[in-house]
């Protein structure tokens, strides 16, 4: 490729229209139209012409250089507004529209953070985000166009020809939003360099080599792993990717088993609790028709994987021909682009039983069966491929030793640039290792603030710096108090409990929030049977007593857009007292508020 037009993603869609123009590209499957799914497709010379078209008409529009939010539905003009922003030069921002349930508030936020000039959504809701973006107190004005719009508003070729600019790796491509898991959510500048590289790396890791495999997901095209799986490794790639709506998933997931039955060598993706929601949700005689040997790569990248979902998931799906190899335990973050590791291609996830309380304290030593302590058991998220991942004391900012656990720190060219609208970034961005070669330029990592660490080759994750538990000087993580609590009682929800610290009079002190199962219908007159067997199993268990249990309905525990459970957020809540009326029987918070 030559230098003026580079490794950029507009570069790969406009190899692909030429080398393989009548090659299915996008699919989108609408389960809305239709209860069992009504396919519409874009080739790739198809996709590329209209790419072309919404990138002039959003140069008309005078937004080159600007940021453009792309509001719209899961679909394919989500696809071809989101590229048709790079093909622009503008830069991306995708989001959601704003009647996505529970999210309001980060719509409101990262769109008062980026200011994009226009936004991007479907006709029928252009109203809706008008609406949305004037009510929450903006004075600057944005205007709210569809790709229908866009195209109509797109001129001539020729016209085209005489404003076009094509887009360099060096320019940033969009921005993605964290997912707001432990603050508000902060926009990282990712390059067209920084896409393109952290594919690459994926696509090699997860053996995706070139023909014979294809993308089917049902992950938000505002997330960042469902952007890179989605959009970002089937355009690099020249794959065929397949795309649902993810309530449609919510609805009946055997949609997406069915899809991944259906094609071929597919590579997917979920978070942790989709599988486990799979085993719930999908009866035996549902997997009856299912056929899932051919699927080549079903990534699980959250942070951490859990051992026992792994498990369920096959054997539940062991009959429909699932193979063991095909769950990949992966870890990354949106300031990496998104990729970091993945569990070795080939071999099944590797599970390791850690000494419970030497883990606490940092140290990372193989319980032995024998023993009978504690254990707290991890799955490995394996190797990076083209980067480098150090673990590193936070306070000190020295490299650990293997077997130790450390904040992890990243290198290399997939790391993006910075935060949007923040200056320079020295402690995220441009980190120093103390114990660096004093004689050369000192290299600059990215701090993640995860915690982790190198046990026989491969990375481990343990959780969030921000999200421990400490509470009289002994570190617990809050995912082991998490799993415990939804082991405690059948009428604790899984995947929808928080753990937290709070100050009181007497120090740091845990509180726990669950939501009862969606089964129980008398949560109040069950509520003392539960929390004496949440206080008991947490004080067996982690040697930790609960000063507070707040049983809640669900729904109630607040979740990222990704999924995750949003433990500052429910922190924040407890502390204002929005659970205070549901707690009845509540050991009193004494210095809490």
């Amino acid at each position: 490729m030559s230098s003026a037009t580079g490794d950029t993603l507009s570069r790969h869609l406009a190899l692909s229209a030429q080398q393989a123009p009548d090659e299915p590209a996008f699919t989108f499957v609408d389960f809305h139209a239709d209860r069992d799914g009504t396919s519409v497709e874009l080739t790739w010379n198809e996709l590329d012409t209209r790419v072309r078209a919404v990138a002039a008409g959003l140069r008309r529009a005078g937004v080159v250089g600007e940021r453009v939010a792309i509001v719209a539905p899961q679909g394919l003009d989500y696809v071809v507004g989101f590229l048709g922003c790079l093909g622009a030069g503008a830069i991306a921002v995708p989001l959601f529209p704003p009647d996505l349930p529970g999210h309001g508030e980060k719509l409101a936020a990262v769109l008062a953070d980026a200011q994009p000039s226009l936004a991007i959504s479907a006709p029928d809701q252009r109203e809706a985000v008008a609406a949305f973006w004037t009510g929450h107190g903006t004075t600057s004005p944005m205007r709210v166009m569809s790709v229908e719009g866009l195209v109509r508003t797109a001129g001539t070729p020729r016209t085209e020809a005489r404003t076009a600019r094509d887009p360099r790796p060096e320019d940033c491509a969009y921005l993605q939003y964290t997912s707001g898991s432990t603050r508000m959510p902060s926009g990282v500048e990712i390059t067209h360099a920084n896409v393109c590289v952290n594919a690459r790396q994926a696509l090699e890791a997860y053996d995706m080599g070139p023909g014979g495999h294809c993308v089917v997901s049902w992950l938000p095209l505002y997330h960042d792993m469902g952007l890179m799986i989605g959009i970002i490794m089937p355009l690099v790639r020249r794959m065929r990717s397949v795309l649902m709506d993810p309530l449609a998933f919510v609805q009946q997931p055997v949609r997406w088993l069915r899809l991944l039955t259906h094609h071929d060598g597919a590579l997917t993706a979920a978070p942790n609790f989709a599988y486990d929601y799979c085993v719930h949700r999908v009866p035996p005689e549902e997997r009856t028709d299912l056929s899932l040997g051919s699927v080549a790569v079903m990534i699980n990248g959250s942070e951490p994987v859990s051992p026992r979902t792994i498990e369920r998931f096959h054997e539940a799906f062991a009959p429909s021909g699932i193979h063991r190899t095909a769950m990949r335990p992966s870890y990354g973050l949106a300031e990496a682009t998104v990729f970091v590791t993945a569990s070795p291609a080939g071999e099944e996830p590797t599970v390791t039983p850690f000494d419970r309380e030497l883990l606490a304290q940092g140290i990372a030593r193989v319980a032995e069966p024998a023993e009978g302590g504690p254990v707290t058991e991890l799955v490995a998220c394996g190797r990076p491929t083209d980067q480098e991942v150090a673990i590193v004391d936070p306070a000190t900012c020295r490299r650990q030793d293997d077997g130790t656990v450390g904040e992890i720190w990243l290198r290399g060219p997939n790391i993006g640039r910075g935060y949007w609208g923040r200056p320079p970034d020295g402690h995220h961005f441009g980190a120093v290792m103390e114990d660096g070669d004093p004689a050369g330029p000192a290299p600059r990592w990215l701090r993640t603030g995860d915690l982790g660490m190198w046990h026989d080759k491969q990375l481990y994750v343990t959780g969030r710096i921000k999200d421990l538990v400490i509470v009289d000087g002994t570190n617990h993580y809050p995912h082991d108090i998490e799993l415990t609590v939804e082991n405690a009682h059948p009428a604790v929800r899984r995947h929808h409990t928080a753990a937290f610290a709070v100050p009181t009079d007497e120090g740091e002190r845990l509180v726990v929030v669950a939501e009862h199962a969606s089964a129980v219908t008398d949560p109040h007159t069950r509520l003392d049977e539960v929390t004496r067997a949440v206080r008991g199993a947490v004080s067996v268990t982690h040697g930790i007593a609960v000063h507070d249990f707040v049983y809640v309905p669900p729904g109630a525990v607040p979740r990222t857009t990704s999924g995750k459970v949003a433990r500052a957020a429910c922190r924040a809540r407890y502390l204002d007292g929005t659970w205070t009326a549901t707690t009845p029987g509540a050991p009193k918070r004494s210095g809490a508020a």
